[in-house]
């Protein structure tokens, strides 16, 4: 079984090497990092400031995901939702 898996691997290796690497995976997964990104620091920004106020919101995937691609109404739902709902 791991001979296989090992195969594989190196299968997709050669693969890659010989076709490249497709530029608009590439370009996806950077804009989805940088996105996410942003949405982490909204969030770790949003939890200093709002700690006055005793706001929390967790910093993880989903939150940064929502913080990163909705923006300032991505941000103002999760503390919507904390609000009423906490």
């Amino acid at each position: 079984m791991n001979v296989w898996i090992i195969l594989g691997v190196l299968g997709a290796i050669v693969l890659l090497f010989i076709k490249g690497i497709p530029l608009q995976f590439v370009r996806w997964t950077g804009k989805l990092f940088i996105r996410v990104t942003i949405g982490v620091l909204c969030l770790f920004f949003l939890n200093i400031f709002g700690a006055q106020l005793g706001l929390h919101i967790p910093i993880n995937a989903f939150t940064a995901l929502v913080a990163g691609f909705l923006g300032l109404p991505g941000l103002a739902s999760l503390t919507a939702i904390h609000v009423f709902i906490f």
